[in-house]
């Protein structure tokens, strides 16, 4: 991440912002991705005048917002399609079937909360089209989310300036403790799921 950060400051200005699209881009198809933490240095560029704050929170926002629809297509083509041909052999179609009902009812609200949630942003986005959420609300929430986001990370980033550091490592305690949650959470969804059907096979 060092390295990464070196380089950025040595780049043009219009490479700052490609670099930064990228990153929020890819995050959502190959996770982890160090994204919160560039949007975060940018911030710090951008009170030294190197990028514009609009340019950098569009391009950011943009990143996030075309990656997650890229995901979002992923799970819609893929998602069942693995499931049930038995490749993760752990999750029993079942259970994602009622995950399913779960996320179309709840759905646009976790996405509305994703960007919030490091570490868990590649499988909303995947869930979301492997449930069929509706796109152009799944597309403008993922918007909005990373919008909001993206801003408190520059905000973050130009005020500390160079000791972005600081809340750089804030926030990779805060990225650890919310996959841990959710992924419990997730865990003992599936467990519940599972128990039941086990339950109600033995009737």
């Amino acid at each position: 991440m060092e390295d990464l950060v070196t380089r950025l400051q040595l780049l043009d200005p219009l490479l700052i912002y490609a670099v930064v699209f990228a990153v929020a881009f890819v995050e959502n198809l190959f996770p982890p991705s160090p994204s919160d933490l560039v949007v975060l240095f940018a911030g710090s560029l951008v009170g030294i005048g190197q990028v514009d704050f609009p340019a950098i929170l569009l391009l950011a926002t943009a990143g996030s917002s075309f990656g997650f629809v890229a995901a979002y297509k992923i799970g819609g083509w893929f998602g069942v399609r693995i499931l049930e041909e038995g490749r993760i052999r752990f999750i029993p179609v079942s259970a994602v079937r009622r995950a399913e009902d779960w996320f179309r009812r709840y759905g646009y609200w976790v996405i509305v909360a994703n960007r919030f949630l490091p570490g868990t942003r590649a499988v909303v986005s995947f869930f979301a089209g492997m449930s069929k959420l509706d796109l152009a609300k799944t597309a403008a929430l993922s918007f909005v989310s990373a919008l909001v986001w993206n801003c408190v990370l520059l905000g973050l980033g130009y005020g500390l300036g160079h000791n972005w550091r600081e809340i750089g490592a804030l926030l990779s305690t805060y990225s650890q403790v919310a996959t841990i949650v959710v992924s419990l959470l997730l865990i003992a969804v599936i467990l519940r799921a599972f128990l039941k059907k086990r339950r109600e096979n033995k009737h």
